[in-house]
């Protein structure tokens, strides 16, 4: 083989081995840190957004969402305080200790008198029972969520 052949086998090698670098540089970036939304695709027009509305307090209605299986059994946070924040990243409702879990992994919110539970874009998926979701879904009172190895249900 000629100089210049092996000359440009060893650029697109390096070329090869530099993309690799960055893409895995980018997949733990936003692993950590979340996706970047840009202002315009956020909805709120640089406005800040509406507080959501509570849903209405029955007697059968949700006060709490509680960590039932997993490394944080007992965790729990109120639903008054909707929407409710699930993963490993500071500002979560509830902090789970679990290699599965994404930094912003999940949300609880309300819509009206009913509950829902929404992935958000984690790498392993939220799972409400055995079905592995990819919009939101309606939970009701003992319904388990699954995030990781960690179990999650709505209580009175």
């Amino acid at each position: 083989m000629s100089e210049l052949t092996l000359f440009l086998i060893k650029v697109a090698y390096l070329a090869i081995l530099w993309i690799f670098v960055l893409s895995a540089i980018s997949v733990i970036r936003s692993d950590m840190f979340g996706a970047r939304v840009p202002e315009a695709a956020r909805g709120t027009g640089g406005k800040a957004p509406k507080p959501a509305k509570q849903p209405k307090k029955g007697r059968g209605a949700p006060s709490h969402v509680i960590v039932t299986a997993g490394s944080n059994v007992g965790a729990r946070a109120d639903l008054s305080h909707a929407p409710v924040l699930i993963g490993r990243g500071t500002d979560a409702a509830i902090r789970l200790d679990d290699d599965y879990v994404s930094t912003r992994h999940a949300r609880i919110a309300a819509s009206g008198d009913q509950w829902f539970v929404e992935d958000l874009g984690s790498t392993n998926g939220t799972f409400v029972g055995t079905v592995r979701i990819t919009q939101p879904t309606t939970i009701t009172l003992g319904t388990q969520v699954r995030i990781g190895k960690t179990i999650l249900e709505l209580r009175k």
